[in-house]
């Protein structure tokens, strides 16, 4: 059996943008069906003023209901390089616990990924969904964002999993 459907689901945060015409406000990924999400963000070169902040936030519903940043990020890692091309390897960097990463040693003229991992119970109670944020670096870089939900509660087919923004 494939992994997608069996132990996890890619669900898109933020499309391809780029991210200095405006800031870009993530979609809203639902955690009912995983014990976690592992939240991807890839930055292409770019001439950014700024290295842009990936700002975590949970949320009472998929759409609507309340809102607020959720500072459980006191780790993630960091694959940087002119052009990744599978060969780097992750950096792990530690944080005081945060909503917010915000790496300014980060290159402007390489790509970036960066990862982290929030577990479903890490959100507050009555909180069910997650999204994350990504600020305007003050001039022309594209970025997007993934969602890799793990570790599903409903393992299927994966055209049969169910919407994971519900």
């Amino acid at each position: 059996m494939e992994a997608l459907g069996r132990t996890i689901d890619i669900v898109p945060g933020v499309v391809p943008v780029d991210l200095g015409t405006a800031a870009s406000t993530g979609k809203r990924v639902g955690l009912k069906n995983a014990t976690g999400v592992t939240v991807v963000g890839f930055l292409n070169n770019g001439t950014a003023a700024q290295a842009p902040t990936f700002t975590l936030q949970e949320h009472t519903a998929a759409s609507g209901g309340t809102s607020q940043n959720l500072a459980v990020i006191d780790h993630y890692y960091v694959k940087e390089e002119a052009a990744l091309d599978g060969d780097e390897t992750w950096t792990k960097v530690t944080q005081a616990a945060a909503a917010t990463i915000t790496d300014a040693d980060w290159d402007d003229a390489n790509q970036v990924l960066v990862a982290f991992e929030v577990h479903a119970s890490q959100l507050s109670d009555g909180y069910t969904h997650i999204s994350c944020n990504v600020s305007d670096p003050g001039t022309a870089q594209v970025g997007a964002v993934l969602y890799v939900l793990h570790d599903l509660a409903h393992q299927r087919a994966p055209e049969s999993l169910p919407n994971p923004q519900a």
